[in-house]
């Protein structure tokens, strides 16, 4: 047991070590990948540590202009579409162990039962994940992290955080990566070492060069840009999709429409 335990840390420190270079323009492009939609929660900014956010912002940034974003692209030009997709498809479908842990947490019963489908599907009949077979019976993806757990529990957000490396976050968002990570099973504890830091590597290359068009969608103050749907998305995923009249920040900043993407 502790030797799992250590092993799990050392994949947390590992997965960090990796992503050097994973600026707020990666995160953000998650955020961005699967907006809220309109009419989502609305989100209230709480930014107090803004100076020091943006320093954090501008360093990711350049570590991914200058390593990253450059790898990406040539994995981009390099890869056939259908080997992307498969790869995407097959770290996708790894997630699935921690939709389904975290869907029982939040005692979520019809979610648990289409993680463990999904899964089951994926594993068996698309190739250990290559090919996203279960979407095809009706059982798209339905993404719980520890993050939404604790939202779901009533832990609130936190201050919103620029983490070097990692890109955008929040005390809550970034406690529940680790026990993601760290404490709750996942598929990645087969995975022996050094096979782990290659598909670790892999993994990290193939979802910046996805959301490499992204970066298109950006406009005005690319920091405000990527706090807003950041949050809106986070805020999104922890209500379970729940709508509300007015989609956008009660604040003073510059609010984000997230709809053309």
């Amino acid at each position: 047991m502790r030797r799992l335990f250590f092993r799990r840390w050392y994949v947390f420190l590992l997965s960090t070590a990796l992503l050097v270079g994973l600026p707020a323009g990666l995160a953000s492009a998650q955020a961005m990948q699967e907006p809220a939609p309109e009419g989502a929660a609305k989100v209230r900014v709480s930014d107090p540590y803004e100076g020091w956010n943006r320093k954090v912002f501008r360093f990711n940034e350049t570590l991914d202009q200058w390593f990253l974003k450059p790898v990406a692209q040539t994995y981009r030009t390099v890869t056939p579409n259908i080997i992307d997709r498969g790869i995407t498809n097959f770290f996708n479908n790894l997630q699935e162990i921690r939709n389904l842990a975290n869907s029982l947490l939040q005692l979520k019963g019809e979610s648990a039962v289409v993680a463990a489908g999904r899964f089951t599907y994926n594993t068996v009949f698309g190739l250990a994940g290559f090919f996203d077979v279960a979407t095809a019976f009706e059982l798209p993806e339905r993404p719980e992290d520890f993050g939404q757990t604790l939202g779901y529990w009533g832990a609130g957000s936190g201050p919103y955080l620029m983490l070097p490396l990692l890109g955008p976050s929040s005390p809550r968002h970034f406690g529940g990566m680790v026990t993601d990570i760290v404490v709750l099973p996942s598929a990645w504890d087969t995975v022996e070492s050094p096979t782990d830091l290659y598909a670790r590597g892999v993994q990290i290359v193939d979802k910046r060069a996805d959301l490499i068009p992204a970066e298109s969608f950006i406009s005005g103050d690319s920091y405000i840009f990527v706090r807003n749907a950041f949050l809106q998305r986070r805020e999104y995923l922890i209500k379970d999709g729940k709508m509300v009249d007015d989609p956008f920040s009660n604040s003073n900043d510059e609010d984000v429409m997230l709809e053309d993407f």
